[in-house]
């Protein structure tokens, strides 16, 4: 399972559900939440978030916030193995962020340049 955090600049109401649509179509989505406040989008499941933020970016800005595995409840806790968890948690967000560092410099935001052709003078006649 991954979780997936992206900020996406979304202007209205009917842009927030496009990109809930775009999103939920990809397979192994297990849930899909909006932060309208933030604009921030969090999958989770069994997908390829490369896929999908590539996937947003083609309609609107998108930056990555976080990628990582998403936290199941069992309802177990064990202090002993909690220390643990941390320490290695520490050590899996150091290198989900360099992976993250690694895909926005392998994957930069496309730039579009509009071109607009050059105006023609009117020939001038002096009759």
């Amino acid at each position: 399972m991954k979780k997936l955090v992206a900020k996406v600049n979304l202007h209205d109401d009917r842009d927030r559900s496009k990109a809930m649509r775009v999103v939920s179509g990809f397979g192994g989505i297990g849930s899909l939440s909006m932060d309208s406040k933030d604009n921030k989008l969090t999958v989770s499941g069994d997908f390829d978030p490369v896929k999908v933020v590539n996937k947003l970016r083609k309609s609107w800005h998108t930056e990555i916030v976080s990628v990582g595995a998403a936290e199941e409840d069992d309802g177990k806790k064990d202090e002993g193995k909690k220390d643990e968890g941390k320490k290695e948690e520490g050590k899996k967000d150091d290198q989900v962020a360099n992976l993250v560092k690694a895909y926005e410099a392998y994957y930069p935001m496309p730039v579009t340049y509009y071109c607009l052709p050059p105006e023609e003078t009117p020939r001038c006649v002096i009759c």
